[in-house]
C-alpha cells in the first residue's frame, strides 16, 4: 500500500492521498460481517488505519484550538462514528496535556443521496435553530465530502448564526470532476471517485455496521437499491 499512498504537501491536514489505481486489500485478509458476502469489492481503508489517522487529526486540532471552548457539530448519520472516535481522542489528549479543549457536542442530519448518486435536493434536519452557535468556536465533523456543494450549503447556513470561528474536519474527500473546491480544514484521506461504505458510511442504510471502509460491489448496489 505504501506505493499507492502519498502525503499531500499542501499542509499538515491535507490528508493521506490514495491514488486512482489503488486496488484495495483482499476481503479475505480481514474480518467483516458475512451477511455482506458478495456485496463488497475490497477493503479500501482498514479500521486500524482510520483510527491512527483520526488520532493524528485530533492532535492537529488540539494544537490549533487548544484552550478554546468549541462546539462540535456532528453531521449525521454517516459522521457519527468518525465524530465519536475523534472526540474521544481529543478528550484523551486533554486529560494528558497542559492544554485543554472543552467541548460540547450537537447533532444535525444531512441527506442528499439517492442510491449512489448525490442530488441537488439537500435536507438539513435539526438545524432550524442554531442560535446556540452565536459567538462560539465551531468544529463541523463530516464523514465525506465529494462535490463540496453540501458542505458549502451547510457552511452558509451555520454562518448565518454568526459563530466566532468555523473549522471543518472531514474523514474522506473524494476527487470528483465537479468539485466546488470547498474542502475541510482537517482531512483524513483523499480518495478516488469510488462509492465507499462502512465505518458508518451507508448505501440506503446498509453497511453502517462494517468497521472498515470498503468499496461496494455492483451486485451489492443492485441488492440494496431502492
Amino acid at each position: 500500500m505504501a506505493d499507492d499512498l502519498t502525503i499531500q504537501t499542501g499542509g499538515k491536514d491535507g490528508g493521506i492521498v490514495i491514488n486512482d489505481d489503488w486496488p484495495g486489500y483482499s476481503l479475505e485478509l480481514f474480518n467483516y460481517p458475512k451477511h455482506y458476502s458478495g456485496d463488497l469489492e475490497c477493503v479500501y481503508i482498514p479500521h486500524g488505519v482510520i483510527m491512527d489517522r483520526t488520532e493524528r487529526l485530533a492532535r492537529n486540532i488540539m494544537g490549533d484550538l487548544g484552550d478554546h471552548d468549541i462546539v462540535v457539530l456532528c453531521v449525521l448519520k454517516a459522521g457519527y462514528q468518525f465524530c465519536a472516535d475523534l472526540v474521544e481522542r481529543i478528550k484523551a489528549l486533554s486529560r494528558n496535556s497542559d492544554h485543554t479543549l472543552p467541548m460540547s457536542v450537537n447533532f444535525i442530519r444531512l441527506k442528499s443521496y439517492v442510491n449512489d448518486q448525490s442530488t441537488e435536493d439537500l435536507h438539513i434536519v435539526g438545524a432550524e435553530d442554531l442560535s446556540f452557535l452565536t459567538g462560539k468556536n465551531v468544529l463541523i465533523v463530516e464523514a465525506i465530502v465529494d462535490t463540496g456543494k453540501t458542505m458549502k450549503t451547510l457552511l452558509k447556513h451555520v454562518e448565518a448564526f454568526r459563530p466566532k470561528m468555523i473549522k471543518v474536519a472531514g474523514l474522506l474527500v473524494k476527487r470528483v470532476p465537479n468539485s466546488s473546491g470547498c474542502l475541510p480544514d482537517y482531512v483524513g484521506f483523499e480518495i478516488p471517485n469510488r462509492f465507499v461504505v462502512g465505518y458508518a458510511l451507508d448505501y440506503n442504510e446498509y453497511f453502517r455496521d462494517l468497521n472498515h471502509i470498503c468499496v461496494i460491489s455492483e451486485s451489492g448496489k443492485l441488492k440494496y437499491k431502492v
